[in-house]
């Protein structure tokens, strides 16, 4: 079974040397790695060699040539745009002559195909609030409107009710105010609850919609995501969604168990405070730690519409690129991130696929010259990860048997680079890995110290923490 699972975020800006460095690292030791230290490995003796070539080969270039072309428009899972985005993946991996390979299935998604929202205020003043990222109408028409994958349709008129993150605590703390949410729009703040979570225990509460928005001064949009519960196709649960493959009916309870009932939608930081500064009733309990006058229910009241196209089945394609092990070709290190977004996905995921390409592009180069992994390492590229990480776990689930008695290692680079500081997740195997790899890197951003010293001196510590698959 796989033995370490690995994250990485560089939020450092350009594209930088280090983190493709640190992969290469952690890839070599798994790729190369001897468990008989008596054996003699050519490629562990060039490793220095090597590991000079592939930094020589860095640019800040080649990556943002990457990350421009991956970005030149929208790229939704299972729309027709999303397979230019396919191809320039193959035709990366092919280029540079590598194993190429695609795997295609057939699953249930979820796109739009109306929205609306205006509030009414106890003044008799009616404000339509803005569902669009943007007043470029081009751009507008470009991009999928903002909405959670997987949300019935629905509609109501109903008074807006602040529920904090929408954790059972908040509800509980709802309730010891005399607040109750039955019959209203409840307006929560993103916070670690998964969505389909947030929107279930509304639910629960008697709520008919909800409305999330992701708070923050850097956030001016909104966040798209899936309310579905678990991973994977939901018409195909435990196997694999291939061509001709047994699939379950949309009004089947398996089915049906994992959407949620009431209606939901993003809302974007501007528009939520708007609604929530409004708001009359119990002030907010002092623990909640948000400035408000009160959390509802009302005065203002929400019309709320949402109209989800037929959720339909759509073919999602993962790409792949193999290079054969020297010693141990049945004995897998893949490193992957999924390619899909709800946009451009500059940062998500797409700073991860360009790191990818380049990876690609420096281990080609590497072969020219000589070198070979001692087992086979398999470059992954993802579809429909927004959706519920269903590319990657319709793989999975077609290659079981297959990957749980050859796969060594699964390192995950999603969002690459964001902005300033260094995180990692990883199991424990890899901690001490980790550290170790991060004290020979220079950090690109402090001349005279490397990424260890950096990383502990700005979090007071390391902060590996638990693994995280793909980002959801």
């Amino acid at each position: 079974m796989v033995e370490t699972v690995w994250k990485a975020t560089s939020k450092s800006s350009p594209l930088c040397t280090f983190l493709l460095l640190i992969i290469l690292c952690i890839l070599g030791f798994y790729s190369l790695h001897y468990p008989d230290s008596t054996v003699i490995n050519p490629n562990a003796q060039n490793a220095l060699r090597f590991r000079q070539i592939f930094l020589s080969s860095a640019s800040n270039y080649t990556i943002a040539s990457y990350l421009r072309a991956l970005t030149q428009h929208p790229h939704l899972a299972g729309t027709a745009p999303s397979l230019d985005i396919v191809n320039y993946v193959v035709s990366n991996f092919k280029n540079l002559n590598l194993q190429t390979h695609t795997a295609q299935y057939k699953t249930l998604l979820s796109y739009p195909t109306h929205s609306s929202l205006s509030a009414h205020f106890s003044n008799g003043t009616v404000h339509d609030l803005s569902l669009s990222d943007s007043s470029d109408d081009d751009a507008a028409d470009a991009v999928v409107r903002p909405y959670h994958a997987y949300s019935p349709s629905g509609t109501a008129f109903a008074k807006a009710v602040f529920v904090n993150y929408g954790r059972d605590v908040d509800f509980q703390a709802i309730k010891e105010l005399n607040v109750s949410v039955e019959g209203c729009v409840v307006v929560a703040r993103r916070g670690d609850l998964p969505r389909g979570i947030v929107v279930q225990k509304a639910e629960e509460n008697g709520a008919v919609a909800v409305l999330l928005y992701t708070e923050g001064e850097e956030v001016k949009g909104f966040e798209r995501g899936t309310v579905m519960s678990g991973v994977g196709d939901p018409l195909s649960p435990g196997w694999a969604a291939v061509d001709d493959g047994e699939s379950l009916e949309m009004e089947d309870a398996r089915v049906l168990k994992r959407f949620p009932k009431i209606p939901s939608m993003p809302l974007s930081v501007r528009a939520a405070q708007l609604v929530l500064d409004s708001l009359g009733g119990a002030p907010p309990p002092e623990k909640w730690r948000v400035d408000l006058r009160g959390v509802g229910p009302g005065p203002t009241i929400l019309n709320f519409t949402y109209q989800v196209g037929d959720k339909k089945v759509a073919t999602i394609h993962n790409v792949f690129a193999v290079i054969r092990g020297s010693e141990e070709p049945d004995r897998y290190v893949l490193l992957g991130n999924h390619r899909d977004a709800w946009t451009y996905g500059a940062v998500d995921p797409n700073s991860g696929t360009a790191a990818l390409l380049d990876i690609a592009r420096r281990y080609a180069l590497m072969m020219r010259l000589g070198w070979q992994p001692r087992r086979t390492i398999i470059l992954c590229s993802w579809d429909a990860e927004e959706f519920g990480m269903i590319g990657s776990t319709e793989w999975v689930e077609q290659n079981l048997v297959n990957l749980g008695s050859k796969a060594v290692a699964y390192l995950n680079v999603d969002c690459a680079v964001q902005g300033p500081g260094f995180f990692v997740g990883a199991t424990p195997q890899l901690d001490s890995l980790l550290l170790e790899v991060t004290k020979k890197v220079k950090d690109p951003d402090s001349e005279g110290s490397t990424v260890y010293e950096k990383w502990t001196a700005t979090n007071a510590g390391t902060n590996v923490s638990l693994p995280i698959f793909l980002a959801f």
